[in-house]
């Protein structure tokens, strides 16, 4: 990531004097030493803000409770993680109290300005951080996201918004909100610069009990994607018919990408949202700052204390109901991913003013919440990215959502839709990983290809072998093979392509291979030994041999 000249940032933040985006901000003499001192990181240079209910050290943590406030002597570890790459942190951004709301109008602090429109709602909970960078205040930023308050203001700002797999960004330094269901999200202006934050902020912390490593699969990159949307009776824009025309629109830009359309009963993820502010999961808001609340109820903000306090009601009968209700939606939304394999929907179906929030602030909250509340309690990665604009000016976006660990393949297909170049893996799996040279039917595009890519796997080159292999055209196979043999002499550099997955992923795939195929170690033009698909000799007595072609794609395309 390219970091913007830190003086005209600095410059626009003092100009904006006492600007509702900030809770506290670092004092320009330490971030100038800070960017000059900056470690040679990936992120050297970087400037972010950071959501004030995460903590970095020597400026107070409030969640927006100027009566909560404490300072922390060290950084929450995601913080410490980005710090340690070069990134340079800039203050705390202001939010939705508790990090209670879509809206980013909770907070006494003040409402931080939308910049495409002073009227409308910055979007929550995390409004300071999203405006921050709209703003041109910070390179990137970060947010939390419990209901959908990394995507909402990214939708409204006209940014990317990441939400993570729940616990591959330690929470530890983090108010927590819902402790079971907070992951800490990430806001920036290109998916490419999103992929460079998370690959730094990621990371296993063995000292956060919700802490998670990242597991297979971790990018399914086959082509075209099966993506899934809701019923046309399912979709709610408010009676925004401007949005609903600009949800068709990426709709129709995702088929003409290619993608196949699912139309799929929204039914199991509408009714996991509506849980959210329903039973257990309020009460685990109110277990967060219970002992706060119980001795300072008035130092909460009106709306923030009228969600949370009626927790103090709720059973523990009351909560087993509710998970009983959500495992059932689980199965059911299990039984949704084996027909598709991204879900695509608005990220909010409306864009309110902060006036008509203000009147009823409740009731508008939950409907920005339709497609986003689901998310954590079905255990889902997602990534909200723009999709254009409003007739009243406002940005309005789309998002694009997956199973847990799928981060990587929102990624670059979120870049896709944007026209962006693919981002690089941003996840490392968990364990070793094996590199896998292929020949034939799994290079990228051809029939088998997904085989690999439903396991993780991830292209690394596009190479050749030694010139010590001879490859052959076997016959009656359906899609058609080659069969790739080492000779002693008159040999040939045979095009490959190196695929690296991991080792239990590997084993999974060796044990489809059918006879006469099989693998064994293959030499690259560079010496270097990988595995990969070998035949048996016997197999190519009567096969037709394409060795002068040199590859199998290139063979493939001479018989057109």
């Amino acid at each position: 990531m390219k970091p913007a000249d830190l003086k005209t940032q600095l410059d626009r933040i003092d100009a904006r004097d006492q600007d509702p985006v900030w809770i506290s901000r670092c004092p320009r003499a330490a971030i100038e030493a800070a960017a000059a001192g900056a470690p040679s990181g990936p992120l050297r240079g970087v400037t972010f803000g950071i959501k004030d209910n995460i903590d970095l050290a020597g400026l107070p943590t409030t969640a927006a409770c100027p009566d909560f406030a404490y300072t922390p002597a060290v950084s929450a570890p995601v913080v410490a993680r980005l710090v340690a790459a070069g990134a340079i942190p800039l203050g705390k951004t202001n939010l939705d109290q508790f990090a209670t709301g879509l809206v980013g109008v909770r907070s006494p602090y003040g409402v931080p300005v939308n910049p495409f429109g002073s009227d409308f709602l910055p979007g929550g909970s995390s409004s300071g951080s999203a405006v921050a960078v709209a703003a041109g205040l910070c390179d990137f930023a970060l947010g939390t996201d419990t209901a959908g308050s990394g995507r909402v203001p990214a939708a409204f700002n006209n940014l990317i918004g990441l939400k993570p797999t729940k616990g591959l960004l330690s929470t530890r330094g983090v108010v927590p909100a819902c402790r079971s269901l907070d992951c800490v999200s990430i806001f920036a202006r290109t998916v490419g610069e999103a992929a460079e934050v998370l690959a730094v902020a990621a990371g296993y912390d063995a000292e956060d009990p919700f802490s998670r490593r990242a597991e297979p699969p971790l990018a399914n990159e086959s082509w075209p994607p099966r993506i899934g949307i809701p019923r046309a009776d399912q979709r709610e824009f408010f009676g925004n018919a401007a949005a609903a025309q600009l949800f068709a629109a990426a709709v129709n830009k995702w088929r003409q990408l290619g993608a196949t359309i699912v139309e799929i009963d929204y039914t199991p993820f509408r009714d996991a949202a509506r849980l959210l502010y329903e039973g257990p999961w309020v009460a685990e808001r109110y277990a967060a700052i219970r002992d706060f609340i119980e001795k300072k109820p008035d130092s909460l903000h009106p709306v923030t204390r009228r969600i949370i306090e009626p927790a103090r009601a709720l059973t523990a009968v009351s909560g087993f109901e509710y998970g009983y209700r959500l495992a059932a939606l689980r199965r059911q939304a299990d039984q949704v991913w084996r027909e598709i394999d991204v879900l695509l929907t608005p990220t909010a179906g409306i864009v309110y003013t902060v006036a008509e929030v203000e009147a009823d602030p409740v009731r508008l909250n939950s409907n920005l919440g339709y497609y986003t509340n689901h998310m954590n309690l079905l255990d889902q990665c997602g990534l909200a990215v723009p999709a254009g604009f409003l007739p009243n000016g406002m940005p309005w976006g789309v998002t694009l959502a997956a199973p847990a660990f799928c981060d990587d393949r929102l990624l670059r297909l979120g870049a896709r839709f944007l026209g962006e170049a693919a981002p690089p893996r941003a996840l490392a799996p968990a364990g070793p990983l094996v590199r896998l040279a292929v020949c034939g039917a799994h290079l990228s595009g051809l029939p088998l290809n997904g085989q690999l890519t439903r396991l993780g796997a991830t292209l690394v080159e596009a190479t050749t072998t030694a010139p010590q292999y001879r490859l052959y055209a076997l016959p009656g196979t359906t899609p058609p093979k080659p069969g790739l043999v080492r000779v002693a002499a008159d040999g040939a550099a045979i095009a490959v392509e190196v695929w690296e997955l991991p080792r239990d992923a590997y084993g999974h795939f060796v044990a489809e291979i059918p006879a006469p195929l099989g693998i064994g170690t293959l030499v690259l033009k560079d010496g270097a030994s990988v595995q990969g698909f070998l035949c048996e000799a016997i197999a190519v007595a009567n096969a037709e041999d394409v060795t002068a072609h040199g590859g199998w794609r290139a063979y493939l395309a001479s018989r057109r």
